[in-house]
Parts: C-alpha cells; structure tokens; sequence
C-alpha cells in the first residue's frame, strides 16, 4: 500500500476525530512535504482540502436526512460554530446547510465521496540517473496555484511563449517549469522560465528563482504531455518509497530541451526530483 493509499485509509477510519496533516502524515510514513506533493498529484486535492470536502459532504446526507439540530452537525464535521459551518457549507456546495435540510435530497450539490486510488496511474518508469546539479537562475512568468487549479498551467506556459529568445541574459534554449514555495495546504508557485545569466532588464511581470545546488534524481517522461501526471505520480508514490532516497524540500522542476516539441506536445521532458 503507498503513501497516498495509506493516508485515504486513516482519514475515512479517523473520520469523527482531529485530524491533522502530521497525523496524516505519520500514518503514511512519509514526511508532510512528500504527502502533500503525492496526495495532489494522485487526487487533484490537497490532503485538508479533501479532509473538508469529505466531512462537509457527510454533514449534507446527515442534513438531507433531516438532522434536527444544525449545530450538531456542524460539531460533528469540526466546525466549531453555526456561522464556521454555514460558511465552509456554503463556500463548498453554494447553498445553506438548511435549504439542504429542508429539501431532504443533495441531488443539487456535487458530493465528494471516498476515493478509491486506480492503479492504471502507475506506470512503467525507465530507471533515473543521479545527478548533482550546481546553482543556476531561472527567470520567468509565476503563478500560484493548487492541486484544484494546476490546469491553469498551460495556459501560462502559452503566455511565456512570445518571449522565449528575447529575454536579456537567457542562457541556451532550454526551458524549465519550476515547482517551490510549496505549503502544507497544497498551494504552490509554478514558473514557466528559462535560465539567465543576470536580471537587469527582464520584464516587470517577471519572477526568478535561484535552484540552489543540489542532489536529483532525473527521470524522462517520453509519452504525450498530457500524461506527465502518469510519470509523475508513479515516482512519487512508487520510486522514492521503494528507493533509497528521501525528497527533499527543494525546488523540482521539469526541463524541456530540443527532444521536445511545444506544438505537439510530444517528446522527452526530463523531471528533475530533489533528493538527500
């Protein structure tokens, strides 16, 4: 059973009790760092999100059932009041936990129940090299994003495009979309960027990022872009648990260099993973 497994297991049998994400955490053997990487990439959430989205969505069948008292309910899902409850009800369904209550059906709302992992996510890895890479600049448009909204990343890699080749102090072709500035929540900076030498004169929309030096373990994806997720989830749910190494909490990023078409989406993209 890997991390992402283990953790589903203890949230849906530690329903009723304080979670935490070290608690998590613990009962997955992994550090909270390589939770939060795995769960996102197997699952689209955050591991508290999906802990929120699930309680929320028992307190609606408990309502829809007619539970008479809304506080209790409230306290059952670890809200501590009325007005918590009915926000974090709403933010979450777009309706107040006593329209639901009084309908006595959730057909309207878009339930999250337990997931049950697919093994199809794992995929046959080439073996990586280990490798030590030195200190280098990396310049480019950033984002912030979360499991629920990375779809959002193609999207700046089309707006990053027009620049490619005319950034004062871009060294050689290759481009690099960098993952740091992680949180327990799940939220996370993406750059689309490529290296720079200096950052007198780059753009005013521009963030840069130095990659300290550091140990990776580099591994090359060579199916359709699209299913980098695949390549992805199998490293971090199957390769590091089953290696030698630990992550580290250290920027990783993907490399796109001339093996890669950005047309068609096609060829090698290397993953860069750090490790200690």
């Amino acid at each position: 059973m890997g991390p992402v497994e283990k953790a589903l297991w203890f949230i849906e049998s530690h329903f009723n009790k304080k979670l935490t994400l070290s608690a998590i955490a613990n009962a997955s053997d992994v550090s909270r760092y390589h939770l939060t990487r795995v769960f996102g990439i197997a699952t689209g959430y955050s591991v508290m999100r999906y802990v929120r989205s699930r309680r929320l969505t028992e307190a609606a069948r408990a309502l829809a059932v007619g539970a008479p008292d809304i506080l209790a309910v409230a306290l059952d899902a670890g809200y501590s009041s009325h007005e918590a409850f009915t926000r974090a009800f709403c933010a979450q369904f777009g309706i107040m936990p006593k329209q639901v209550r009084a309908k006595r059906h959730f057909d309207s709302i878009q339930m999250v129940e337990p997931i049950v992992m697919n093994e199809n996510l794992i995929v046959k890895l080439e073996s990586p090299y280990i490798t030590y890479a030195d200190t280098f600049l990396i310049a480019g448009l950033r984002d912030r994003y979360t499991f629920e909204t990375n779809h959002g990343i193609p999207l700046l890699w089309q707006c990053f495009g027009p620049y490619i080749g005319h950034i004062p102090g871009q060294v050689g072709t290759v481009t690099y979309g960098v993952c740091c500035n992680s949180d327990g929540a799940g939220n996370f900076d993406y750059i689309a960027s490529v290296e720079v030498s200096y950052l007198a004169d780059l753009p005013d929309d521009f963030n840069y990022v130095q990659i300290p030096a550091h140990k990776y373990a580099v591994f090359s994806h060579r199916n359709h872009i699209s299913t980098i997720r695949n390549t992805v989830y199998t490293i971090w749910n199957q390769w590091l648990p089953q290696s030698i190494y630990n992550p580290s909490e250290a920027p990783e990023f993907e490399r796109y260099d001339e093996r890669f078409d950005p047309q068609l989406g096609t060829g090698v993209v290397e993953i860069w993973v750090p490790i200690n």
